[in-house]
């Protein structure tokens, strides 16, 4: 089993957790590889110096056998994280040392418990679906994929229109700051701010919500995963971009995108069975007198 261990630069790191991630690693005889600026973090808390042969950099080779990456950080990690799998099959752990997280489940402060479950086989894992949106991304026309939304948005003081149609049937023009397209998985993040529904990650659907729209009756719109959702952006001589996940282009006036359910999907661990209901009641403090 090889351990692909992911975090960032930005993360606070406890030397405590890494001397952890480590003597697990040791203690369970795994093969390991580590991201250039986690082996850096690790070198600079603990002064364990990580063989240039087990780091990465901005791709994950896909491993030869049995492999799970270790994501340490909050979900803003981990979707850098999938990133850098860039389609690997390779099942995904987070370990929660950010905010609310509803992605990165498992505690820092049970890391050695993760660890020994990977080691026998306990972590239950859901498969979760992502978006594929096609458009010119770095001046070249590319696919670029998302576990949790594409979002057009204004950049300036005024608004912008996008027109968005579904399997080629117009919609409606949202003038506004924007629109996200979001995946169920996706529902719970920026579209949840935005006004927009949770969905379960199981539901096989892609949800389209306004941003403060300028009609107050627009509303988020729920649609089959099987839909082609077509997006034209007209920025009104307004700067504007696109953000996909953690990811942001500047976008001009005219730009075009096309957002379907990718082929490829990513494996998230759920710890301890924990159910999408239960982590909206315990991260969401439904049903808590606050008073």
């Amino acid at each position: 089993m090889k351990i692909i261990l992911f975090s960032r630069y930005n993360v606070e790191h406890r030397a405590e957790d890494i001397d952890e991630i480590f003597a697990s690693i040791g203690s369970f005889g795994f093969d390991f590889t580590v991201n250039r600026e986690f082996a850096e973090a690790i070198r600079s808390l603990t002064g364990r110096v990580i063989p240039a042969e087990s780091q990465y950099g901005d791709r994950v080779e896909p491993p030869q056998g049995d492999a799970v990456m270790v994501c340490c950080g909050g979900d803003g990690t981990l979707l850098e994280a999938v990133r850098r799998l860039d389609g690997a099959d390779v099942p995904l752990v987070g370990v929660n040392s950010g905010r609310l997280g509803f992605l990165a489940l498992a505690s820092r402060d049970e890391i050695g418990g993760v660890f020994r479950a990977i080691a026998e086989g306990g972590i239950h894992y859901e498969s979760r679906a992502m978006l594929r949106i096609d458009g010119v991304f770095d001046g070249l026309r590319q696919p670029m994929y998302a576990l949790n939304e594409v979002s057009v948005q204004r950049l300036g003081a005024t608004m912008i229109s996008t027109d968005a149609a579904v399997d080629g049937e117009h919609v409606s023009t949202y003038n506004g700051d924007g629109i996200i397209i979001a995946t169920p998985t996706g529902s719970t993040a920026y579209s949840l701010s935005a006004g927009g529904p949770v969905i379960a990650p199981t539901c096989r659907s892609i949800l389209l919500t306004p941003l403060s729209p300028h009609n107050l009756t627009m509303r988020p719109i729920v649609m089959s995963d099987s839909s082609e959702i077509s997006i034209c952006v007209h920025t009104r001589g307004n700067a504007a971009s696109v953000s996909i996940d953690n990811r942001t282009w500047e976008i001009g006036d005219g730009a075009e995108f096309t957002v379907r359910l990718a082929e490829r999907r990513i494996s998230l661990a759920v710890p301890h069975n924990i159910s999408f209901y239960d982590t909206l009641r315990n991260k969401m403090m439904w049903g808590v007198d606050v008073r």
